[in-house]
């Protein structure tokens, strides 16, 4: 009898003795017990069956989780001694993984198991819920450990070369994007800067979903492009918004554009788009200005005509992609001046010379070595050396008045109107314009000095 069979039919035992429990002491499946001894050996149970079958699905990943928490937890660390930030906030779902991967997982299967209990589902529809269920939790923790741990990385090794946080401005680093969005523009989850004035803004798995007050025609049309969502995207010079509704794609071109690939087999794996593309669309949809980018960028990917793209869309549910076409297509729809890979394991040739051909860099086998991203953290240093090349006074002046919204909207809680925001900013200086005076002064006078 092999292991997963054993453990399989366990599962089954462990089931059969609390559905005799439930049956003599609880048979309207109520799950309350007036026996306190009774309780106790239906929660021993239940716990047993939760822990067993964590195991059976997950294997040895497990323990591989603890240690990837470990290791994000460590450059969390560092970050905040290096990047002199008071907290790092994580999604909901993934804080509760890094505090218990496995009671996290266990979670994943409540509804499942009392549905089992109550005879509303038989053991194999429990079992194959209930193993998606695990996986798909895991796996998704895993990549955005791997995720964070990169993005924190990075913004490590440029503090190493004297770059500094100035976006946000509190101490706290948001990693997680719940809304960020709702005010109607997309803003960044960090700005950083240095002496010579060079800037990068880096945008974590955008474009994502933002408030409307348009059609209903342009929202739809957004949502294309947001189940197109990279890892990162990384921007010379002080970006605070990257919505750009008059552009095909409707945001802003990105200078760079940084996947990360934890799984070991990950160039072998595809994935279906679903979502808006599971949806009918009109022909007027399908060749609007904004999705006239995507089906070009879908072609380039699937490597076929036009005409053929359009076809897959009407007549399929969902396309399918291997993980190396979505990178493609990635590249093919945002354009940006540079794009890189980081793979956690060390991939094939072939591969390499596929992503080179596409003029992708692939930084591979870097595993949790923070060294082997120096060659990206050049590149990012390169597109932070643009701004100061450029003349952008009436765009750093559009930025702090972006900068200066976005914090007190952050405060109130609400969205502010840029005219408000304007007459408030002209009456505040007219309340202390010789205070102001004074201190422009004082800038001339060193400046001049």
């Amino acid at each position: 009898m092999s292991r997963v069979t054993e453990r399989l039919r366990s599962l089954q035992d462990i089931v059969n003795e609390i559905e005799k429990i439930l049956d003599a002491h609880d048979p309207e499946r109520t799950f309350r017990f007036r026996d306190e001894n009774i309780k106790r050996v239906f929660e021993e149970l239940k716990e047993r069956f939760r822990d067993l079958l964590v195991d059976l699905v997950c294997g040895q990943e497990l323990k591989e989780a603890y240690k990837w928490k470990e290791l994000l937890l460590n450059i969390c660390n560092i970050a905040r001694k290096t990047l002199g930030i008071v907290e790092i906030v994580f999604s909901k779902e993934l804080s509760s993984f890094l505090e218990d991967p496995r009671k996290h997982l266990k979670k994943k299967i409540f509804n499942y198991m009392y549905d089992l209990f109550r005879k509303r589902i038989k053991f194999e529809q429990f079992s194959l819920s209930a193993h998606a269920a695990i996986l798909t939790s895991l796996r998704t923790n895993m990549r955005q450990i791997y995720q964070n741990w990169v993005f924190l990385s990075i913004l490590c090794l440029l503090a190493d070369r004297g770059f500094r946080i100035i976006y946000p401005e509190f101490g706290v680093l948001s990693l997680e994007r719940h809304s960020k969005q709702k005010l109607g523009y997309i803003p960044p989850n960090v700005i950083m800067s240095d002496t010579q004035g060079r800037a990068v803004s880096f945008f974590i798995e955008a474009p994502r979903p933002i408030t409307w007050e348009d059609t209903e025609d342009l929202s739809r049309a957004w949502k294309l492009y947001t189940a197109l969502r990279p890892d990162m995207l990384a921007y010379s010079g002080l970006v605070y918004n990257i919505v750009k509704l008059n552009d095909d794609p409707p945001i802003l071109r990105p200078n760079i554009i940084i996947e990360c690939k934890e799984l070991p087999d990950w160039y072998l794996r595809a994935r279906y788009m679903r979502g808006p593309l599971a949806k009918p669309l009109t022909a007027e949809e399908w060749r609007s200005k904004w999705i006239d980018g995507l089906r070009q960028g879908l072609a380039e990917a699937l490597g076929v005509e036009l005409k053929t793209v359009d076809k897959i869309v009407k007549e399929k549910k969902s396309i399918k992609l291997t993980d190396l076409q979505v990178v493609t297509l990635y590249k093919a729809i945002y354009k940006p001046d540079k794009m890189f890979v980081i793979s956690r394991v060390k991939v094939p040739e072939n591969v390499k010379k596929k992503l080179e051909e596409l003029e992708i860099n692939i930084i591979e086998n870097v595993g949790f070595d923070i060294r082997k991203l120096e060659s990206l953290i050049d590149s990012i240093i390169e597109v932070a050396s643009k701004c100061v090349k450029e003349e952008r006074v009436a765009n750093n002046m559009e930025n702090l008045l972006l900068r200066i919204k976005a914090a007190i909207e952050a405060r109130l809680g609400t969205i502010v109107e840029e005219k408000d925001l304007v007459q408030s900013i002209t009456e505040l200086v007219s309340r202390h314009f010789e205070e102001l005076v004074n201190i422009v002064k004082e800038k001339v006078s060193s400046t001049s000095g």
